[in-house]
């Protein structure tokens, strides 16, 4: 999906960013400028902060189905799955008290032991942007509450709390404008695309009205120019071809999607037995494939070339099950219209072949 190809380079810069900044948090919690009471403890703590912190970075990511127009402009949204949210948490929960019970008492505001507020602060954006807003928060929170436990209220805030608030917070607010963006972007898209659609549409419509104009200047150009020459005094030779030629218009004006050469043939042979033929299309044909479309015209064809009804009504129509229908009507002893003929031909199913029933 060309959607994706953005996302193909800047989640590569991103990532390499993440893991910059954590590992340059975890160094900082290693330089111990005064003995650790448990350093083993520090060093856990710090393995354990790295290898959650690089799973919800590179984790692979599922497709969040969304109720949005479309999906995200990058694709997928990066979702992060429940047991890492479960993983950043206990890394929230942990981390900042074994960071203050490996410095030891009195040491409790140094780097080396305040380093997992921002550290957790980082995890913690990371976990927004992979749209798990309430347990980023979730995380500031408890490893707020550890802070406060450990070295009170005032240096909690001083020391890395409000950084960690800060960083959530604007992960937060920008993936809503990202997302806000690319639904924008992507509702753009879709209008374009819909106008090209239209556009196109209106230019085939266009070319084939004016190949219908043509083919029908061909047919009743000819006739009409010597009806005019003459003066409108025809023989009846003549009369017989005029109307011909205004049955053929009609069948082009209004039923273009059901001729091809072997129906008009048989429509010109049938005017020609003295038939009165109608031809209309309401669209019927329109969602056939073409070969549907064009063995549908060929028993249409056989049927007309057969048909002996003094009246031909011939209609394509939208019904979902029939395609065309033929009714066939002539004059009975009695003198009244009876139907001689009536054929309807089934839509093809998709994978199926055209049906004729009578």
């Amino acid at each position: 999906m060309s959607g994706a190809r953005p996302a193909q380079g800047v989640r590569p810069v991103l990532s390499g960013l993440g893991v910059a900044f954590t590992a340059y948090l975890a160094v900082g919690a290693l330089l111990w400028t005064s003995p650790l009471a448990y350093p083993v403890v520090q060093v856990i703590a710090i393995a354990f902060y790295l290898v959650t912190t690089w799973v919800c970075i590179f984790w692979n990511a599922r497709i969040e189905s969304t109720p949005d127009l479309v999906r995200s402009r990058f694709g997928v949204r990066m979702l992060l799955p429940a047991w890492a949210v479960v993983l950043a948490l206990a890394v929230a929960a942990i981390v900042p008290t074994a960071s203050w019970v490996a410095a030891g008492p009195g040491a409790g505001e140094n780097d080396y032991a305040t380093w997992s507020l921002g550290a957790v602060g980082a995890l913690m954006a990371i976990v927004m942007v992979r749209r798990r807003p309430w347990a980023a928060w979730a995380g500031v929170g408890l490893a707020a509450v550890a802070a406060m436990v450990w070295i009170g209220l005032p240096s909690a805030l001083a020391l890395g709390v409000v950084g960690a608030v800060l960083w959530v917070g604007v992960a937060q607010l920008l993936s809503w404008l990202v997302d806000r963006a690319a639904r924008d972007t992507a509702r753009l898209t879709e209008l374009q695309r819909d106008a090209s659609q239209w556009l196109a549409s209106q230019e085939g419509m266009r070319r084939e009205r004016r190949t219908q104009v043509q083919r029908a200047l061909a047919v009743a150009g000819p006739v009409l120019a010597h009806t005019i020459a003459v003066g409108g005094h025809l023989d009846d030779t003549e009369r017989q071809l005029a109307r011909l030629a205004e049955g053929t218009l009609r069948d082009e004006l209004r039923g273009a999607g059901l001729l091809d050469d072997d129906v008009r043939a048989a429509l010109s042979a049938a005017r020609g037995r003295g038939s009165v033929v109608s031809v209309l299309d309401e669209g019927g044909l329109d969602d056939l494939a073409p070969d549907d479309r064009a063995e549908l015209r060929a028993e249409l064809a056989r049927l007309i070339e057969g048909a002996r009804s003094q009246r031909l009504y011939i209609r394509a129509s939208t019904h979902p099950d029939i395609a065309v229908t033929v009714v066939g009507r002539s004059a009975s002893d009695g003198g009244e219209d009876t139907v001689d003929l009536w054929r309807e031909f089934a839509r093809p199913p998709r994978d199926g072949r055209m049906d004729a029933t009578a």
